[in-house]
């Protein structure tokens, strides 16, 4: 008899009335909101505007999410493809099966389409997203325990899952709870970024290549507890391979980029670098646009006062020097 373990839950839905509510589809949410939220607040620490790193989610979620489900249906094709499958089940998302790797792959097409289009550099906006998406991935891995799938091999350590459900091949017992194992693991790694960030500088997309590499090192010791059923190349699961290969290219693009771009970028975001301060927007407006005041024809601030009407006034020159007041 089991003291101690981890119980799965009865059901990974509840309905409020017509409408259901999955545990899957709130965990994913969740990270999200999380991943916005961090990311805003490191970039905007970074010298960008508040609400950018939301507006590149617009394109970068959508996307993130079309490119995991592609990389879960492509390399599991048989769930779904087989005799006896129904093909409408690869767009049942709220089912579970995301790939991490498409994820991250097509997330960043969109961000990038994005990121041109606020003329913002992307390695600088993954810089600053790289802890909030690890954080995100935490979160999304209890998804997984609504779902009671993707555990670990038969344990009976005190933390072990107990899995009630026998739905697809599924056999009731206590297995290694690889979604809490992962989900520890991208804490680390978002905390590991952020220190490293602070201590290194980093930049030009080192945070977010040190977040793949780190990730991909938990990854594959995860990845080979799992029991599911994976393809195999060479004795390794498909996702083991995937690990290693993006992690031979992580380290690869940290070294070449510290000799090639070594310090961080000046300037993340030229329009947030060219606007006016908080300061000169709670006094009322910049500098530059006193001057285009004074310009106009309206006196500036600092300008004299006029000289009384009975003294009289120096006779103007032939050709009057350039304004104080004009930009040079």
């Amino acid at each position: 008899m089991e003291l101690a373990y981890i119980p799965s839950p009865s059901r990974g839905v509840l309905y409020l009335g017509p409408i259901p509510l999955r545990g899957y589809a709130f965990c994913i949410i969740i990270g999200v909101f999380i991943a916005v939220w961090l990311g805003n607040r490191r970039w905007v620490a970074r010298g960008g505007q508040s609400g950018t790193v939301a507006d590149i989610a617009v394109w970068a979620v959508p996307f993130g999410l079309v490119g995991g489900r592609l990389y879960h249906v492509i390399t599991d094709y048989e769930l779904y493809f087989s005799p006896g499958r129904d093909w409408v089940d690869a767009f049942k998302v709220w089912q579970g099966g995301l790939g991490i790797w498409g994820a991250i792959a097509l997330g960043a097409l969109g961000a990038w389409i994005g990121a041109r289009r606020r003329g913002i550099p992307m390695p600088a906006y993954a810089d600053a997203v790289a802890p909030g998406i690890a954080l995100a991935q935490a979160m999304g891995r209890w998804g997984n325990w609504f779902n009671q799938e993707l555990y670990g091999r038969e344990t009976h350590l005190p933390w072990a899952l107990h899995i009630t459900s026998s739905e697809g091949g599924r056999v009731p017992g206590y297995y290694h709870p690889t979604f809490l194992y992962e989900s520890l693991w991208c804490i680390g790694v978002a905390f590991l970024v952020m220190w490293a960030d602070r201590r290194f500088k980093l930049g030009h997309g080192r945070a977010f290549a040190l977040y793949v590499a780190a990730y991909c090192v938990g990854r594959g010791w995860i990845e080979y507890m799992r029991v599911d059923d994976a393809h195999h190349i060479l004795g390794l699961r498909l996702n083991d391979w995937t690990a290693l290969i993006v992690f031979l290219l992580a380290v690869t693009y940290m070294i070449v980029s510290s000799r090639l771009r070594p310090g961080r970028e000046e300037i993340v975001e030229p329009l947030a670098a060219d606007g006016p301060t908080e300061d000169t927007v709670a006094s009322g407006g910049s500098a530059e646009g006193a001057e285009t005041d004074t310009e106009a024809g309206k006196p500036a601030a600092s300008e004299p006062k006029a000289e009384p009407a009975d003294e009289p006034k120096p006779k103007a020159p032939a050709e009057e020097p350039e304004s104080a007041t004009k930009k040079s």
